[in-house]
């Protein structure tokens, strides 16, 4: 089946192929859509289902897109569904670097003298194809390191350790990630239902 990912994230339309073995995954710019989808959701749920809806009205392809965040539970949930805009939003021009750099910089920021660390991933998966509109859910358990370890990954994966690989996510591999990551739990259980 080819189905059409709604992201524009390299490193997540990379995720989709190695996870989605035995479907064609494009990204939305090759199947053609160029416009911005607003995500005005308030749960990574909403955000997953507006993306998926928007790519499948604009392609007539089954759409597939995620919304995934990190949560930390000192910090009530936050950066959460701003993850990957959390500087941006609550730290505009206070650190410099990278738009992932910026993130981590402030999250340590606002973990400073905090004793519990402990956080998760959690991503939202949805499908829509016209006749069906799936989501699942996928989480992944840790806690937030107090320096950034490993080379690989993106996001706020160095600072990420995983309870389950006892690394972080950025010095695991890409098939160790995959195999407990938050991303590829909600997307196989889609794959099972496609």
């Amino acid at each position: 089946m080819k189905i059409v990912a709604a992201t524009s994230n390299e490193h997540k339309l990379r995720e989709f192929r190695m996870i989605l073995w035995g479907h064609e995954i494009i990204s939305a710019a090759e199947a053609g859509f160029t416009g911005e989808i607003e995500e005005k959701g308030v749960n990574f749920e909403e955000n997953a289902l507006i993306k998926a809806r928007a790519i499948y009205r604009a392609t007539g392809l089954p759409a597939l897109s995620d919304d995934s965040g990190l949560c930390v539970n000192a910090l009530g949930g936050a950066p959460g569904i701003y993850s990957a805009r959390y500087a941006e939003k609550y730290a505009p021009g206070k650190f410099s670097g990278g738009k992932d750099e910026k993130n981590r910089a402030l999250l340590l920021k606002n973990l400073e003298g905090v004793e519990d660390r402990s956080a998760f991933f959690c991503c939202a998966a949805a499908f829509v194809d016209g006749t069906r509109e799936l989501v699942r859910i996928g989480k992944v358990y840790g806690h937030i390191l107090t320096c950034e370890k490993g080379k690989g990954g993106f996001g706020y994966d160095p600072l990420f350790f995983s309870d389950e690989l006892g690394c972080t996510f950025a010095e695991a591999g890409e098939e160790q990630k995959n195999a407990v990551s938050h991303r590829g739990r909600a997307l196989r259980q889609i794959l099972k239902e496609i």
